[in-house]
């Protein structure tokens, strides 16, 4: 028998309106021929106080207690599988990423966006990067990378999973990084992104190799690149100074504290521009370097990684991006752009306005809002889950 969870009365409101989650403390008791099936990661069949039931998915320790992968009763079977990812791909094709040839790289299944909480898909040329961040899909990862050899066929030459930072660490399954089929002959390989190119190393690179969910952003830094000075701010491996060069910057300085992340942004400015690129890369603190950067810039990026991955350091987390935002605010040059980011999920759209807002007053600088960003339409947001839209942006004008 499938283990049964029992909401307590009222609590099936959310998931009548399709949300995907059901917290622990929504729970009122779980019943099991045994014990030893209710098992993190295990399948799990969820019933209203009544008995009337609501939702398939599966069950984890934690806040989060089931996340739903079906509100009708079915079997998650072969065929399911298939379904939620040729699902995934057509969405793709939709918005013409499947077969663009100056574009080989995007997100195949975010999570629930895609109706497949806990799994991230990426796909890098021939390669499918697979991501689980819960215990039940990485016990199902099999059955994904079986679904994605269906669905694609020969465009597909290898699977790799990378999970093992991912998946929750108090689960003790000695996940392991690795090929779940075919392999590949180069550590490092070449991504095409609106035709700039990008070395990616799926097996050692931060996330799956690459952030795709700046694509349509760097895309917008190339528009206002053209005979600026640019600064860009926890690079990474350079995405945004590619996409400034090739805008007509005048010259692109990238700081990352990473100085392997250094050296790949290095490497891609080459790989597009050659060696005589106008373009200096430094392994440096971005908040230190934006201390004392007088007014040498016009179009500062500031992308930092998540400063709140919990509502518990939300307020730490506000303060920190107020005073990186007051920085640069303060030194850019007159007639500057700053593209600013916050990619915590726990950081309202709102909140992340207001707190811009706040460093702008610090600053005393006439600010214009240009453009409000958010993640890219291969990352989609489920209508019914709001917290996935986690990427959020500001494109400002300051005089």
């Amino acid at each position: 028998m499938t283990p049964q969870v029992y909401l307590r009365r009222g609590k099936e409101e959310s998931l009548l309106r399709h949300h995907p989650w059901i917290f622990s403390g929504a729970i009122d008791y779980i019943k099991a021929e045994d014990e030893a099936e209710i098992t993190e990661g295990a399948l799990v069949e969820v019933y209203t106080h009544s008995g009337e039931f609501i939702a398939l998915g599966h069950y984890q320790i934690g806040s989060i207690a089931v996340r739903v992968l079906s509100f009708e009763r079915c079997a998650i079977d072969a065929a399911w599988w298939r379904g939620r990812i040729a699902s995934a791909l057509d969405v793709r094709r939709t918005l013409g990423l499947t077969d663009a040839p100056d574009t080989t790289c995007y997100r195949l299944v975010h999570g629930e966006g895609d109706s497949l909480p806990g799994l991230v898909v990426d796909i890098y040329g021939t390669t499918a990067v697979v991501q689980c961040h819960s215990v039940g899909m990485y016990r199902a990862r099999l059955d994904v990378a079986a679904a994605l050899r269906e669905v694609y066929g020969s465009r597909l030459t290898a699977i790799y999973d990378k999970s093992s930072q991912t998946v929750p660490y108090n689960a003790r399954l000695g996940a392991v990084d690795g090929y779940l089929w075919g392999s590949s002959d180069h550590e490092t390989q070449v991504v095409l992104e609106h035709g700039e190119k990008f070395l990616v190393n799926w097996e050692h690179g931060q996330k799956t190799g690459f952030f795709l969910d700046q694509r349509e952003n760097r895309q917008l830094v190339k528009r206002y690149a053209a005979g600026r000075t640019v600064l860009n701010t926890f690079c990474y491996t350079g995405g945004f100074s590619v996409y400034a060069l090739s805008g007509g910057a005048k010259e692109v300085v990238s700081v990352d504290s990473s100085e392997r992340a250094v050296a790949l942004a290095e490497e891609n400015v080459r790989l597009n521009f050659g060696a005589e690129a106008k373009h200096t890369a430094l392994a440096a603190d971005a908040v230190e370097y934006l201390r004392d950067i007088g007014d040498r810039y016009d179009l500062i990026i500031l992308d930092p990684p998540a400063f709140a991955k919990h509502h518990k350091v939300l307020g730490n987390a506000m303060q920190g991006y107020k005073r990186l935002n007051a920085r640069a605010l303060s030194q850019i040059k007159s007639g500057g752009i700053l593209f600013t980011f916050s990619c915590s999920q726990a950081v309202s759209k709102e909140l992340f306005r207001t707190t811009v807002f706040s460093a702008a007053a610090i600053a005393g600088r006439k600010v214009r809002i240009l453009h409000q960003l958010t993640q890219p339409a291969d990352h989609p947001i489920n209508i019914y889950h709001p917290e996935g839209e986690y990427l959020k942006g500001l494109v400002l004008y300051v005089e």
